[in-house]
């Protein structure tokens, strides 16, 4: 090998050498760049010079909720801060705190809000790997967008204050139930959502129990931990991750199936007294007249009687009878309208509501059962909301949104959210009869009751529920509402965990919401009496 030749081979090598570096650099810098820049271990993302001044959340009304402040040196946990501390403001809205979620630093992982929209609140959003190398090499720390919500404040802090101030009282009749190895009354956990079913936005979203934000924001990991190893689930979004037995609450979407597909007109006395109250056989099983609500209370006397009695009264038997009608074809077709098994189209993520059983097959028995929530039945108040939602909207179902907005540090605004519509997963006519079954329910039936629902100045209408859980266990209390009957403004879902039946735990509190909300916030005007008659249920074979 001559001298050249061997220049020529040093050469190459370098080439291939050099190559291989810049294809490095090239996949380093540019390809995967994004993940190392974010990876949670990157302690580069915690140097003074590359902390993002992070941006701010406010409500749809520009209420500050959370922003970025320096350090305070004498943080004793100011170690696994970087640079900035994120700061909230939630007073008496504590719920907030699941929903915006927690930010520490980009040495951990956020949550809610901060982790959902964490691209545009750390302002790499719209920027390109190479203008993101360039602010790390001119050491100019990226500016965050600012995000607005839908949620408005006030109705937010009437909400929660409404869910505490008339949570079900201590009753030293009931005997106490065994949960978690302690005799407790857990009627302090649950949820509430309020929409504008019009536009789909959230207004309102409470979890229960909650925690402090702050705490955890300033590195209190101590704190975190204990969240973590609480049974109560305090960091849980009730409203969008809870997975609960809907019970009657979900003979709403059985209703809707039948009305739309024609199987039973409302107020038709369709039911003869086997088929309202039992023992009718589904798919060898019996369903007993210890089921029918009809049955246990004698509500009845006069046979046949309605679909809209027995959804007044919340009939388990009649709803068994109308499920297998429809079959189980056309059941499931309209809960895939309402997204049952499947992912909400929604700014934070919610869980996947489920109507069959593993094998994912739905036999005629459990499809009975399920047709009046109490079969394999798990759901969230998010898809409970929609089907509010769709019912007070003629049967429009619209996005739900929490996002309105989000706006550069400038004031230009990058992303503006307008209400959209999803579907129309039920016709006009079955929403309207739905809302007359509905108001049967607070003039005539289960929620007749409660007293500060049957007489509210704003016609509110409803469905009860209690999801019997098991397991010597109290049952899931649901109320799904919407008010006023004849125009409704707002649609209100509350749920409270082992509390019992649905119309007493959640009744009064919502009732309050209404109230509190249409006078103080939207200064409505009260409406007429939905109807001044006073045989409004004996008409409509409600009260025979």
């Amino acid at each position: 090998m001559n001298i050249h030749s061997a220049i020529r081979r040093l050469n190459q090598i370098f080439i291939v050498l050099f190559l291989g570096l810049s294809l490095g650099l090239v996949y380093w810098q540019v390809a995967v760049a994004q993940q190392v820049t974010s990876n949670i271990h990157n302690i580069r993302q915690c140097m003074k010079d590359h902390a993002p001044v992070r941006g701010k959340i406010y409500d749809r009304n520009g209420v500050l909720l959370a922003e970025s402040k320096p350090i305070d040196p004498n943080n004793p946990f100011k170690g696994v801060l970087c640079g900035y501390q994120r700061h909230y403001y939630l007073d008496g809205m504590p719920s907030l705190a699941n929903l915006i979620g927690f930010y520490i630093s980009p040495l951990f992982n956020s949550t809610g809000i901060e982790h959902a929209f964490d691209d545009y609140l750390s302002g790499r959003a719209g920027l390109t790997e190479l203008t993101n190398n360039l602010n790390l090499i001119l050491h100019r720390p990226p500016v965050g967008d600012n995000i607005y919500l839908t949620i408005d404040t006030r109705i937010q802090k009437i909400v929660e204050r409404d869910f505490d101030k008339y949570a079900p009282s201590y009753n030293p009749a009931v005997p106490e139930l065994k949960i978690d190895n302690e005799n407790v009354f857990a009627t302090n956990r649950g949820a509430v959502i309020v929409t504008d079913p019009h536009t789909g936005e959230i207004l309102a979203m409470v979890t229960r129990p909650t925690y402090d934000s702050n705490r955890v924001a300033a590195g209190d990991l101590a704190y975190y931990n204990q969240l973590l190893r609480n049974p109560d689930a305090p960091l849980l979004e009730r409203p969008l991750q809870g997975q609960y037995v809907p019970g009657s609450v979900y003979k709403a979407l059985t209703l809707l199936a039948a009305l739309d597909t024609g199987t039973y007109q409302l107020n038709t006395r369709s039911f003869d007294y086997q088929h309202a109250v039992g023992p009718v056989t589904i798919g060898g099983e019996v369903f007993a007249p210890q089921l029918s609500n009809i049955y246990r209370a004698s509500y009845a006397r006069t046979f046949p009687v309605s679909m809209n009695m027995g959804f007044s009264h919340s009939d388990n038997v009649m709803f068994a009878v109308i499920g297998a009608k429809l079959g189980a074809d056309t059941w499931l077709e309209y809960n895939k309208r309402f997204y049952v098994g499947q992912d909400i189209p929604f700014d934070l993520p919610v869980a996947r509501s489920s109507v069959l059983p593993p094998n994912g097959q739905l036999p005629e028995n459990l499809l009975a059962e399920n047709s009046f929530g109490q079969g394999v039945d798990l759901v969230t108040p998010m898809l409970i909301s929609l089907i509010d939602d769709a019912i007070a909207n003629d049967g429009q179902l619209m996005r739900p949104m929490l996002v309105s907005r989000i706006q550069a540090p400038d004031g230009t605004i990058i992303k503006s959210m307008s209400p959209q519509t999803l579907s129309t997963p039920i016709s006009e006519q079955t929403a309207s009869s739905a809302r007359e079954a509905m108001y049967g329910v607070v003039r005539c039936g289960s929620g007749s009751v409660i007293p500060e629902l049957y007489s509210s100045p704003w016609n509110i209408i409803a469905k009860t529920g209690t999801g019997q859980v098991g397991g010597g266990k109290a049952a899931h209390g649901w109320l799904m509402t919407q008010a006023p009957y004849q125009d409704p403004r707002l649609t209100i879902v509350s749920m409270r965990e082992n509390a019992g039946e649905g119309a007493n735990v959640n009744g009064p509190a919502v009732a309050a919401m209404y109230n509190d909300i249409y006078t103080s916030v939207l200064k409505l005007q009260q409406p007429a009496p939905a109807d001044p008659s006073v045989p409004y249920c004996a008409e409509h074979g409600l009260w025979t």
